[in-house]
Parts: C-alpha cells; structure tokens; sequence
C-alpha cells in the first residue's frame, strides 16, 4: 500500500499592515469598517492609530496609539494608511503631508456594499465607503472620497477628490460633485445638479440647483448662505 507524501503547511505571507489616521470617532467608525472586511475575508493587519492630538488613552478599541503624523511619515516600513477625518479640507492636508514612497492609501469598502465589475464605478485610492451605502452604476468616485454610512449614489454621478458625505446623504443620477465638496447628514444633490469645489451643504438641505464653489448652502430648497474665501 502507497501513501501520498505528507507536505507541510504553507507559509501564509502576513497580513499587509494598515495604520489610522484619526484617533476620534471617525477614526473608531473605521476601526470597525476595516474589521468588519477582515470578518468577510482577512485583509488587514490593523496597527493601531496615529494622530497630531494625543487620545485620553494609550489604547483605542484594543489598539495603540502610535504617535503624530509626522511620526508616521517618519517610521521607515511599509504602511497602508486609512485616514479618518471628515473635514474635506483637513484630509487633503494630512493626505499632502503623508506623500512618501513607503506610504500607500488604503481603500475601504464594507463588504456588504456592492461593487461588481458591471456596475461600472470607479473607486480612487484612499476612498472609505461605509455600510449601508448604495451605488448603482457608471459612477466616478475620486481620490479620498469618504461615504459615510447608508450614502447612495445614482448613476452617472461624479464625485471628484477629496468629497465627504455624511451619514444618509443622497447623490442622484448624473449629478457632479467637484473637489471637497462636503454634504450633511441626510443632505440631498438631486439629478444633474453641480456642487463647486468645497462648498458645503447643509444637514437635511436639498439642492435643486447648482451652488457655487466654496459656498455654505442650507434648506429645502439649499440657498446660500455665505461665500468663503477659497483655500
């Protein structure tokens, strides 16, 4: 009687290791996200958090605190980074700062959001789409987009760098959202409508028409409120 050879277990490469920067809420909120992938199909070494302000504590959900930004930019090895803040303009900042060869830009999406290949929708590096969210199809998210939770996205809609939407915020079909551009919780674009760069739209607002760049718009309809100085 043959055997077959008794071949021992193969080496399983580690985990690449992905870092949070963003030690409040948010960064809690995507602590979660990034478990939650890993229970769907293991992804992530999660690291810990690093942040310019230091938590009350030196651990965070079970994690450490591993120092500043520019700590981060400074350790040598391999990192992925998840950066957890929702301010457009704040992310922009830290993702300029963190631009080094050994840094690379995690994407983040729950595994219950559904991006199959013939939905046609373009994710762009950095980009964390929460649970709950819903895109439909031909859809361009940029680099760092941030979909909070239960976000939907209608067809054709373009959100450029940087967009932040917070939780249930509405995007319809063909709409387009340049660079920064932040929605409110429940806020709503509706079809075809255009949102300048790093305008702000209200909680629960609704815009019916296009607002201008570096706006503050509130209310069913959105009227403006202010015009920032661009930045």
């Amino acid at each position: 009687m043959s055997y077959a050879p008794v071949l021992p277990d193969p080496v399983l490469a580690p985990l690449p290791l992905l870092v949070i920067v963003g030690a409040g809420g948010l960064g809690r909120e995507v602590l979660i996200l990034a478990r939650q992938i890993n229970e769907a199909s293991p992804t992530w070494g999660i690291a810990g958090f690093y942040d310019d302000r230091a938590p009350a504590s030196s651990t965070i959900h079970g994690l450490p605190y591993l120092g500043t930004i520019d700590d981060l930019k400074a350790q040598p090895e391999p990192r992925h980074v998840a950066v957890a803040v929702g301010n457009s303009h704040s992310r922009a900042a830290i993702v300029e700062r963190l631009k080094a060869p050994h840094i690379t830009f995690a994407v983040l999406v729950h595994p219950g959001v559904a991006l199959a290949a013939y939905q046609q929708i373009q994710v762009g590096e950095g980009s964390i789409i929460c649970q709950g969210c819903i895109l439909t199809c031909d859809i361009t998210l940029g680099r760092h987009v941030l979909l909070n939770l239960g976000c939907t996205i209608g067809h054709d809609a373009v959100l450029e760098d940087f967009c932040s939407l917070m939780p249930h915020a509405n995007v319809g079909g063909e709409a387009y959202l340049e660079a920064g551009a932040y929605l409110g919780t429940n806020a709503t674009v509706i079809n075809q409508v255009r949102v300048g760069t790093y305008a702000i739209l209200g909680a629960g607002a609704v815009a019916v028409r296009s607002l201008p760049a570096h706006c503050t718009a509130v209310g069913v309809p959105a009227q403006v409120l202010k015009i920032r100085s661009g930045q």
